[in-house]
């Protein structure tokens, strides 16, 4: 950030408490996700004062339409649920900790195991990576085997960035550009096999490779799009065939594409699932499902943590899985995405701008300037969608909160931004106009 930004943000209290944050916090954030770097540096607001809906005051008082990712998917039935916050609230004035458990973890394994008939037991954990590690040393203490294959993101622990180990950065294209595992022992190397989705041959070599070590599969059941015909089966069945299990990774699509997860949709059980973000509606609550024989390993391992055993993570979880029942909100997010998608579609159309969008699922819209300063592109948008009130990012998670209305508003704010960016490239002065530095597309260290 250049002196007349730095100037400038410390008159705004919101950017002024960002400029504190980097000298005292490493990385400025503590997920990498809600750094104002990855939006619009110097400009995204960085704080909240309060939050309802999909509505956003900063620390400012200026007021946002969340048109982004809605805290990274995590609140699928919108910011400050009233039901879900009611039910919390109750249970924060009897105590949300105790020397003793609380009974409603035994209420959500059995309405957890309920939705997926194919489960048996569930264990709770308090957020999405530590999840997808307690699945995987279940997997690895139920097969007594190391080796882990893996598809797509699954968090930042050890387990999963040992694949960056390789003499080869073998999560290039997996995992957000510049992310080395530095600090994870290398100790761990040829522990952690990666392979894309819908390639079986790539899944075929692993099994070839390490198929007698191999503990488990981790893999999104999927993210944008359908499966090819016959790939999770042909996951499932090679896994089983060497004796490892299957973990399926509904943290991000879970309840948002389908109610219980995408491989209820698909038709595919695994051994072992996993499922964090919307399950608390933004209040701290992860489970890992699966069927007795694949959690056998939780009896045998050392898996246990105080917090996991506060209150308001099952107390929020089920009013939350109560509400997604009601309300269908898949469903809902399904629409409203797709009158996301229509609206890119249109406006850039209309105006001449060349985007790539609506070849993935509406409930995660998505959509990308197919220009080479695709970056420059994005971080313009962001900036005039700030100015017209919207927190506009090139990803929208839709959630019960959006409705015809802001769906509305944010189409007239399209219809201007898409307007002003085609002027931009046409006297190309993209650069130009951008207020700050342009955003950054993966793990950067913060100077």
């Amino acid at each position: 950030m250049n002196k007349g930004m730095e100037n400038e943000a410390k008159k705004n209290l919101t950017q002024a408490l960002y400029l504190k944050a980097k000298e005292i916090i490493p990385g400025g954030t503590q997920l990498l996700s809600k750094r104002p770097e990855m939006m619009a540096p110097g400009q995204w607001p960085a704080y909240f004062s309060r939050a309802a809906g999909c509505e956003v005051w900063d620390l400012d008082d200026r007021h946002y339409y969340d048109m982004s990712t809605n805290g990274i998917g995590a609140c699928l039935l919108g910011f400050a649920d009233p039901d879900v916050n009611v039910a919390v609230k109750k249970r924060i004035d009897l105590g949300s900790m105790c020397t003793l458990n609380p009974p409603e973890e035994v209420e959500l394994a059995e309405r957890l195991c309920s939705i997926h008939p194919w489960a048996e037991q569930a264990r709770f954990a308090r957020s999405g990576g530590e999840t997808g590690a307690v699945a995987v040393r279940i997997a690895r203490a139920t097969t007594d085997r190391s080796a882990i294959a893996i598809c797509g993101y699954h968090g930042w622990h050890d387990w999963y960035l040992a694949a960056n180990l390789g003499e080869s950065d073998a999560l290039r294209g997996h995992l957000l550009p510049g992310l080395e595992p530095v600090g994870v022992p290398s100790e761990l190397r040829n522990t952690a096999f990666p392979f894309k989705y819908n390639d079986k041959q790539a899944f075929q070599d692993i099994i070839d490779k390490a198929g007698n070590r191999l503990a488990a599969v981790i893999m999104e059941p999927c993210r944008g799009t359908d499966p090819e015909p016959g790939f999770l089966e042909f996951i499932r069945d090679k896994a089983h065939a060497c004796g490892a299990l299957l973990i399926f990774d509904e943290i991000t699509i879970g309840w948002r594409l389908n109610y219980g997860g995408a491989h209820l949709r698909l038709g595919v059980n695994p051994d072992i699932a996993i499922f964090a973000k919307a399950l608390g509606n933004g209040y701290p609550i992860g489970a890992v499902i699966g069927t007795k024989a694949a959690m056998e390993g939780a009896q045998k391992s050392f898996i246990s943590s105080t917090y996991w055993t506060e209150s308001i993570g099952p107390v929020a979880a089920l009013a939350t899985l109560k509400k997604m029942a009601e309300t269908r909100v898949h469903e809902h997010a399904g629409k409203i995405g797709s009158l996301v998608v229509s609206s890119w579609k249109a406006r850039a159309a209309e105006h001449g701008v060349k985007i790539l969008a609506g070849d993935g699922y509406p409930c995660l819209a998505h959509f990308k300037f197919n220009y080479e300063n695709s970056e420059e592109l994005r971080t313009l948008y962001t900036q005039l969608m700030l100015e017209r009130g919207f927190l506009g990012g090139a990803s929208v998670y839709v959630t019960l909160a959006h409705n015809l209305e802001i769906v509305r508003q944010y189409d007239v704010a399209i219809d201007e931004v898409f307007a002003r960016i085609a002027q931009a490239i046409r006297q190309d002065n993209v650069r130009e106009l951008l207020r700050g530095p342009v955003a950054h597309t993966g793990f950067r260290r913060l100077i």
